[in-house]
Parts: C-alpha cells; structure tokens; sequence
C-alpha cells in the first residue's frame, strides 16, 4: 500500500441516521474535524510514507470523506460500491467519475446487490473476508471471487454498532489479525479461527473495540489507529509494529475513524 485515496471534510457533518454511532442531536465541531483530518493526513504522509491522492468534496454530500467505501480496486479495475442506504447512493456516481478520470475500469455490482467497498472487504494475500448483513449483500462475494479469481470468504456482522468489517477487523502486513469476535456470529468466529493461528490473533477489548482500534491502517510496520486504546497498542508493539495514534473523535461521532478515512489504490 503506498497510494490512498482521501477526501478532505469540507461538507463532513451528521445529516441523517442511518447507524447507530449517528445522532442529529450530536452536531460535529467542523473546525475540529479540519483539524483532526488534517493531522491524520500529516502522519499518513509524514510519518507513514504514503502518497495522497485527493478527490474533491461536494456539498450535500456529508460521508464522501470516507474513501473507504468508494469501492474496491484490483490493479487497474475500480469496483464502484452500491449503497444500500438512499442517503448515500448520490456518491456512487462521483467515485465511479474520480476513477474513470484517473484511468481505472470501472465496473459495479447490478442494481440492489449492495455491496460498500473496502469498508466491507479486507484481506491478506493468499485470500480475503468480507462482511455481510449490515451493509452489503453475502451474494456479492461468490461474484468477486470469480472475478479476480480469490477466495473470499463470507463473515456475518451481528452487532449494529459494527455494520461494516472494517470496524471491527484489521488484518495486518505479518499476517496478524485485530478483530472484536462478538461482532461475528459463530460460524463467523470458527472461520476467523480456522484461517489466523491464535498467536496472531488479537481479540481487541469491547471498550477499544468501541474506539474503533480496529479500524486502523497498516502499511507495512506502521499502523495508524485511534488515540486512547493502550492494550491494543501494546499488543502491537509486541510484534514489532510502529503505531501511530490520532485523535478522530469528531468522525466516531458518524461511525467512523482512520480506516474509513482512506483507500487504497495499490
């Protein structure tokens, strides 16, 4: 990973529910989410070593900033997300433009087969996971895996508080795994255990798990993740991993933090 995509937070604001981090009465302080992006970009750059590239934000368009449910990319070919809340769905034909102008091929899932990008599609080499029921639809899965020609293997997501993989499942550059096992369903959690040895296994705590420690970004040693989960970085460190915490409380209020802040492009 050396390239992401971002969205600066011009037009960030809570402008509808549609989870349960959502709240119309919890206004976000817009001067602070300036600040905490920007900061994020910062470390990303700085201290990580990643390329930025930026797309243009729009008005009335409040949750372009996450980048992470753009869609998918393998190579040269963009997956543009299809969105299952109508709040959101005005957004697919921007990131399906970004792509097309920067050269992608830009396929997407036929109409009412949901499925948000990266935001519900994480993986390691050899194979990916990808989240199903709260966002996207499990019939999705069977479709990309015959197209890129990987296994991906379906994980339910049973707790509302965590309706996209991402929030609840990192998968990092050794092979280890962050993950908050309640938010998986039995069959989910032995598919989890079957595939990652318990020794790189990180049951995150509920407490971090609810600060979004899994929705994190690793690009090789380097992981970017929220501020305030001290086990979690703990643990980290232990691998020989370089973390790097933000403070993003302003986009938790949305459901959302470092992870749903990018994508990546290679």
């Amino acid at each position: 990973m050396s390239r992401l995509l971002v969205c600066p937070p011009d037009f960030f604001g809570i402008e509808y529910e549609i989870n349960p981090w959502m709240r119309l009465s919890n206004r976000v302080d817009h001067d602070r989410a300036v600040q905490q992006w920007h900061g994020l970009m910062r470390v990303l750059e700085q201290e990580v070593g990643v390329a930025l590239e930026r797309m243009s934000p729009l008005p009335g368009l409040p949750d372009l900033v996450f980048t992470a449910n753009a869609g998918i990319v393998v190579g040269r070919m963009a997956v543009v997300s299809r969105f299952r809340y109508p709040e959101r769905r005005r957004e697919e034909v921007h990131f399906a433009q970004w792509f097309r102008e920067h050269d992608y091929d830009v396929i997407s899932t036929e109409e009412g087969l949901y499925f948000e990008g990266a935001g519900d599609l994480l993986g390691f080499p050899d194979y990916s996971f990808g989240g199903y029921r709260q966002r996207s639809d499990i019939r999705v899965f069977p479709i990309l895996s015959e197209r890129f020609h990987r296994e991906i293997i379906p994980l339910e997501l049973v707790d509302s508080r965590f309706y996209h993989l991402d929030t609840c499942l990192c998968p990092l550059s050794g092979g280890e795994l962050l993950y908050f096992p309640a938010a998986f369903d039995t069959y989910g959690q032995t598919a989890i255990d079957e595939r990652v040895p318990d020794r790189l296994r990180f049951a995150v705590p509920e407490e971090e798990a609810l600060k979004f420690a899994c929705n994190a970004v690793c690009v090789g040693k380097h992981i970017v993740l929220p501020a305030g989960c001290p086990v979690t970085h703990a643990w980290l460190h232990k691998r020989g991993y370089d973390t790097h915490p933000v403070h993003l409380d302003e986009f938790m209020k949305s459901g959302g933090s470092a992870k749903c802040l990018t994508l990546a492009l290679d």
